[in-house]
């Protein structure tokens, strides 16, 4: 697409062919001129200055909340919190409810293909109240176990903490069913939606969960803001997790008040042009034909699937039916690190690694995959690209 600035460039001498998307996607046009617009016209800090730059930046970064909250779903912008991304905001419920809620002896429920963002805070709790994890196996084909799943709810842990897409197996859970089947066994449910926002419509309350959070920079905006939504009653619960300005109603050094949710958990000055840029990367998003896209989505995944199946040795991890364009892939004989080295010559950029799901690839038996993922500006040519650039490769170290 024209309107990505990046994509017209080339690397090592060749067009690039940015097939990262699960790790960050690139900004459109849209979104680094708001960016720009905002430190050149209407940059200070919000919610303290009496002047006309602070309100015009205090108006701007809550308009945004209530852009994101408008997006995802959740009936009102209070609901809303700003973070620096899904990890953070995953940390800010396991440092605030979890510590108020998570004692010892409880159970904090995950499942075989979270992130490590969705794994170390949780285990990290569980360390210091003397709680433990119980892990949802994952089938072969990369779906969960669903009896499994629903034996380990009817146990009551405290906590189910699950990823609504895959960022290995591209895998996309059944959120709605699962949420409810939390909250017929009385368990808190916390959705990472990092790999959805940008391939799946997402609607809080129809989901039903309790608490969703993501990241702007996997959505077509800045790195370092993100997003943490809570019902009403669950964020009313939760006590600070950071001290600072604005988090506070009153200062004493008797006795301190805390402020209203959202701003109890924003202490400090925010990312007010991450929260500019985000604004626009959602409104530019939602601009598109999401039905157009999601059919793009799986025609992409089909031609990669398809495309892998004809090279020797190459196995892909993960089969679920339901899927977005992420493809994990191992082929016999070869590192995944020497395939990306290889195809980053041929101007093809794709992750290698372990994608910050080791438990995965454990339960995978391997130690690393390459990925490809799609996004919105993706192309059958540029899939055709990778194709016969991984042939080439692959021919090399062989």
């Amino acid at each position: 697409m024209s309107e990505f600035p990046i994509l017209q460039r080339s690397v090592h001498g060749k067009p690039l062919v940015y097939l990262d998307n699960a790790a960050t996607t690139q900004k459109p046009r849209a979104v680094i001129d708001a960016i720009a617009e905002y430190y050149e016209h209407s940059n200070a800090n919000v919610h303290r200055g009496g002047h006309a730059l602070g309100t015009e930046a205090t108006d701007l970064f809550e308009a945004a909340r209530q852009t994101v909250a408008d997006f995802i779903g959740a009936p009102s912008a209070s609901t809303i919190v700003f973070t620096s991304g899904a990890t953070g905001s995953i940390n800010l419920v396991a440092a605030s409810w979890g510590r108020t809620n998570i004692h010892q002896g409880d159970v904090v429920a995950l499942t075989s293909m979270e992130h490590h963002a969705n794994i170390v805070p949780w285990y990290m709790l569980c360390e210091e109240v003397g709680a433990t994890l119980e892990v949802v196996r994952v089938l072969d084909d990369g779906t969960l176990d669903m009896d499994h799943l629903r034996s380990v709810l009817a146990s009551g842990p405290k906590l189910l903490a699950i990823t609504h897409v895959s960022n290995t197996l591209g895998t996309i859970n059944p959120i709605d069913e699962i949420c409810a089947m939390a909250r017929e066994n009385g368990v808190v449910t916390l959705v990472d939606g990092a790999q959805s926002v940008q391939h799946q419509p997402v609607d809080v309350v129809a989901m039903g969960c309790d608490l969703f959070v993501f990241s702007a920079h996997k959505l077509f905006g800045p790195t370092g803001i993100g997003v943490l939504y809570g019902r009403d009653e669950i964020l009313a619960s939760m006590p600070p997790y950071q001290g600072g300005g604005s988090m506070i109603s009153t200062v004493s050094f008797e006795r301190i008040t805390y402020n209203d949710v959202p701003m109890r958990f924003e202490a400090g000055t925010p990312h007010i042009a991450g929260a500019v840029g985000m604004a626009a990367a959602i409104r530019w998003f939602s601009a598109l034909d999401r039905d157009m896209l999601q059919q793009q989505d799986v025609e992409h995944t089909a031609q990669i699937c398809a495309a892998l199946s004809e090279v020797t040795g190459a196995r892909i991890i993960g089969t679920a039916p339901e899927r977005v364009g992420i493809v994990s892939f191992v082929v016999d004989g070869v590192h995944a690190s020497d395939i990306g080295t290889l195809l980053d010559t041929m101007g093809v950029a794709i992750r290698v690694g372990h994608h910050c799901t080791q438990p995965l690839m454990q339960r995978f038996g391997v130690t690393s995959t390459a990925r490809v993922s799609t996004s919105v500006y993706t192309t059958s040519h540029d899939i055709n690209v990778f194709t016969r650039s991984l042939h080439k490769a692959l021919s090399m170290l062989r």
